[in-house]
């Protein structure tokens, strides 16, 4: 029996964070397979991955919404045929529809008896849920809307009544799924893994009934998605280049408080990167607004940056980046 646990969440908001957690602490001894489906260029995340010694199937498709159900389902059947794993999880895009990766999930799933749809986990930062539902509300609800389980991170960060206002505004838009609000070092993965396999009961029926469309309820085929959506690919654009370049850290420092400059850069959601420095180390770094990581990582084949957002001022980047 091969479980599959979908983890969605908008950029930045700690999936890899939470998987390599879960990894450690829950999924041991399983044999297991991370399908990412990244939004843009530059397959950056694998050399994260491969950090936690985790083995990674990349597919850079552009626009999810369309492609997803082609190549992904090619890719799920391929890890299925081949490896016949006891867990496949997918960390979708951050900007993907959760409703849609379910769609191709079940699609592959109706050619397998032995494969059980688990978790359908979004992971949303609680300081930021209200800003994203303002501006990529399309996006953003899917994910809410389409899970089962809800797995707010960086909950110590932020007061009590701000952490309330945050669950109403999720409990608005999904009332069912199980929500996770501890702040994640002080629980165990496996509570974490028990609270998402605890709320798949009720769904399994659920599931059972059919393709039911989650935007409207009903059975039809989804072309109304092409009328009133849009595709993500207009919304969000991804920039970034590959360089030999070395930088420093203090360099690095200072692009990312840059970034926060919205009216110069455009809405910048999620930048990272992995660059060599002068002294033969490697800097690697993750940005979110208002918050980044900066930290020394394994030497890759090139430099890489990406910068994930929307309406990004591309040649204000270049200029801020490129040495």
């Amino acid at each position: 029996m091969t479980k599959i646990d979908i983890f969605s969440g908008f950029l930045g908001a700690g999936k890899t964070t939470l998987i390599k957690k879960l990894i450690k602490e829950a999924f041991q001894g399983e044999k297991l397979v991370l399908i990412e489906n990244e939004f843009g260029e530059i397959g950056i995340d694998g050399g994260f991955m491969k950090d936690a010694g985790i083995n990674v199937t990349e597919m850079n498709s552009g626009c999810i919404c369309c492609s997803l159900v082609g190549d992904f389902g090619a890719a799920l059947e391929e890890v299925l045929e081949k490896y016949h794993p006891d867990r496949i999880i997918i960390e979708p895009s951050g900007v993907g529809k959760l409703s849609d990766v379910i769609k191709a999930v079940s699609g592959v799933m109706e050619s397998h008896d032995d494969v059980q749809m688990n978790g359908y986990v979004t992971v949303a930062d609680a300081t930021k849920c209200k800003m994203y539902m303002k501006n990529f509300g399309e996006f953003y609800n899917n994910q809410v809307e389409s899970a089962k389980t809800i797995v707010l991170s960086r909950t110590g960060k932020i007061t009590d009544e701000k952490l309330d206002a945050a669950l109403a505004l999720i409990r608005e838009k999904n009332d069912k799924a199980t929500i996770i609000t501890t702040p994640w070092d002080e629980i165990d993965g496996k509570q974490i893994l028990g609270a998402i396999e605890e709320s798949n009961s009720l769904e399994i029926e659920l599931m059972e009934e059919e393709d039911v469309c989650p935007e409207c309820g009903h059975h039809h085929d989804h072309d109304h998605d092409h009328h009133h959506h849009h595709h993500a690919d207009e919304i969000f654009t991804s920039w970034g280049f590959e360089t030999p370049a070395t930088y420093t850290t203090e360099e690095v420092e200072g692009f990312l408080k840059e970034l926060d400059n919205e009216e110069k850069y455009g809405i910048v959601l999620r930048a990272k990167g992995m660059i060599p420095a002068a002294d033969g180390t490697w800097i690697y770094f993750d940005y979110v607004p208002e918050e980044s990581n900066v930290r020394a990582g394994k030497p890759d084949v090139t430099g890489k940056i990406c910068v994930i957002g929307s309406k990004l001022k591309e040649a204000e980047l270049e200029n801020l980046f490129r040495k």
